[in-house]
């Protein structure tokens, strides 16, 4: 008898554990480190490499500049709350190039000298993957700049009518009577020879009906596949034959084939900037942006300013299973803002609705990417200049960095933030230890990443989630994304729900808490929630 009650009270004790915790605490059974190396579920970060950090006083960010700050990003132990703890990291172009962006190569087998060296290069990539961080390039390969010595070499040819110069069909061009509508062309003197330019005259379009421009392609990938960088970010996919969607697909979808296969588990990501119908389209090659769910008024800000919470879920599963029919292996790639955008931070009234928009798109399927500077609230706009360098001005460091915005930049001092990330490292209620929070319960959760979403209306415009099915688990993930009103729900009657018994509430984010008590749950304001 004294045996059946000590079992009984061992019982009731460990139920009553469970109840007081929700879930096992991490220190209980912590989380892996992060995926395996060849899992692409990752969280990744954007630097836009000119303007994050400075090694060498010259006011340019570079190559070594990252390295000394990577403890920052990602300290080796996602876990200790001390760093972004971010999976992997993407550099905008490296290359030998006449501007200060670098989207137009002059050498892509040479890192401009302002940025760094080889070495550096393979310095940072082995420093990535001794944390386990995945690092990817940024690649435009469909043009290149005017200065590159293939178009030097093309217009001569084009001029003196040497058909038997290598470089004669290494560009795109028609005569004038070949000209089409939506295509933009830059002439050649002397000649009636019309260079397709759609980003500018000085960004000459590559010729990809051309074999030899098609090996030129792939021996820039593997030649940094090579020095050990996991994969690329392909800028404006769609202009390797611009206005024909089905013959840049194929060549994408070739050239993928051909780098996957010596890279099997290479992290790509293509940039389409279109409609859902066209972005879907790549999707046999590669992951692409989600587009539709970044700036100012995309489905995560509108959500996060008061729209209905239900037309963001209901987005987020269909557009999941769209995927999921175009390629069982593709992933959403959601983000708020990156380089050719304004800073999403400006798109907020408070900062409170900035978080919560963080929730709605770091809580999300896939691989999401922050926009350097996003965790601290950094802004950044055109307004009424014409200039991209407002979107991609220094980071905020706040410390010796002689970091300086780039050239060309506007945007008023009086407009930006007032604090720094020395600062905010220090406040333990700033952005920057929000995201750090934030971005930890996403790696807490294996099924957040990579779980089949299915909405959950709870009737309410401001209250709605998801259940989420990973590995035979399921959780549940739920915003209450008012700006004053905590919000109830019986769980029992949402029919998206049915057969599904949660128990506990094991995390929750924003300015106020959440309890479920039987099969009600309760949000606090501009809050979410995972339960299980």
């Amino acid at each position: 008898m004294t045996k059946k009650i000590a079992f009984l009270l061992a019982v009731v004790m460990m139920l009553a554990a469970f109840t007081l915790t929700g879930c096992d605490k991490p220190e209980e059974a912590p989380a892996p480190q992060v995926d395996p190396i060849n899992d692409n579920y990752r969280t990744f970060y954007q630097i836009f490499v000119g303007s994050f950090s400075d090694s060498n006083s010259d006011g340019i960010g570079d190559l070594r500049g990252i390295i000394n700050r990577f403890d920052y990003l990602n300290d080796g132990n996602i876990n200790s709350g001390k760093s972004l703890g971010v999976q992997g990291i993407w550099l905008s172009p490296i290359f030998s190039s006449p501007s200060y962006h670098k989207y137009d190569a002059k050498d892509y087998y040479q890192i401009d000298w302002r940025f760094g060296t080889d070495a550096d290069l393979k310095e940072l990539i082995e420093l990535c993957h001794s944390r386990n961080v995945k690092i990817i390039l940024d690649v435009a390969i469909n043009h290149t700049s005017s200065s590159h010595p293939w178009y030097l070499e093309f217009k001569s040819a084009r001029a003196s009518g040497d058909t038997q110069n290598k470089y004669y069909n290494y560009y795109s061009c028609v005569t004038s009577a070949e000209k089409k509508n939506g295509i933009a062309y830059q002439k050649i003197a002397g000649v009636d020879c019309f260079v397709e330019c759609n980003f500018s005259g000085d960004m000459p379009e590559l010729n990809f009906d051309n074999p030899e421009v098609k090996t030129e392609a792939l021996n820039i990938a593997k030649h940094y596949l090579d020095m050990g960088i996991d994969g690329f970010r392909f800028d404006a996919i769609k202009y390797i034959y611009y206005g024909d969607t089905p013959r840049s697909v194929a060549f994408w979808e070739w050239y993928m084939s051909e780098l996957r296969a010596i890279k099997p588990d290479i992290y790509c990501v293509g940039e389409c900037w279109s409609g859902e119908t066209e972005i879907l389209d790549y999707y046999g090659a590669m992951n692409c942006f989600n587009f539709a769910m970044s700036q100012a008024e995309g489905f995560a800000a509108s959500a996060a300013k008061g729209s209905s919470i239900n037309n963001f879920t209901k987005y987020v599963e269909g557009y999941n299973a769209k995927i999921a029919k175009e390629n069982p292996n593709g992933m959403a790639m959601s983000f708020l803002s990156n380089h050719d955008m304004d800073r999403i931070a400006g798109a907020f009234v408070t900062e409170n609705h900035m978080r919560m928009a963080a929730n709605l798109y770091l809580l999300s399927p896939g691989s999401p990417v922050i926009y350097y500077g996003e965790e601290i609230g950094m802004r950044g706009s055109r307004g009424g200049e014409n200039t991209d360098a407002n979107r991609r001005l220094a980071m905020l460091w706040g410390d010796s960095d002689l970091i300086k915005d780039p050239v060309g930049a506007t945007y008023p001092d009086k407009n930006q933030i007032k604090t720094t990330v020395a600062q905010q490292m220090e406040d333990e209620g700033s952005m920057y230890n929000y995201y750090c929070k934030l971005i930890a319960i996403r790696h807490k959760y294996g099924a957040i990443a990579r779980g089949e979403y299915k909405s959950v209306d709870c009737s309410s415009r401001y209250l709605g989630g998801f259940v989420i099915e990973h590995d035979g688990e399921k959780i549940g993930l739920f915003h209450n994304t008012s700006a004053t009103e905590e919000l109830t729900v019986d769980l029992s009657k949402c029919a998206a729900l049915s057969g599904i018994n949660f128990v506990a509430v094991c995390d929750s984010i924003g300015i106020s808490s959440a309890k479920l008590e039987g099969t009600i749950l309760t949000v606090g304001p501009q809050t979410s929630v995972i339960i299980k």
